[in-house]
């Protein structure tokens, strides 16, 4: 069965803004959400990323150049991910159709993994 990536993109000045109540509340509706694909085999895996940007690597040559970003004044960063198995795409868009992260303006980038075995 096909494993599906969920990249969970969000605006980090709308996390900024939001009350310690809020984000508990985002918190608990993606652990009851993903306890639910869990339940039903679908969860592979995910994770909530960190708010310090990371790095951003380009190559010069053999040589990897390393830089900060994506900043906190960037409109979209990859907040977080989940990896489900679906039967086809549609499958998949029909579980990331519950996931909570779709409220309020967020987004989610939806890709099929290449199976290379």
């Amino acid at each position: 069965m096909p494993s599906y990536l969920l990249l969970l993109h969000e605006n980090p000045a709308r996390s900024a803004a939001l009350s310690a109540a809020e984000l508990q509340d985002i918190i608990h509706a993606h652990q009851a959400w993903a306890e639910r694909l869990a339940a039903a085999g679908a969860l592979l895996g995910g994770e909530k990323l960190t708010d310090d940007g990371g790095r951003r690597l380009h190559f010069e040559g053999d040589r990897p150049v390393a830089s900060d970003g994506p900043y906190a004044e960037a409109h979209d960063v990859v907040g977080g991910y989940y990896l489900l198995k679906a039967a086809d795409m549609a499958a998949a868009e029909a579980l990331a159709a519950g996931c909570p992260h779709r409220q309020a303006g967020q987004w989610i980038e939806l890709r099929q993994v290449e199976d290379l075995g």
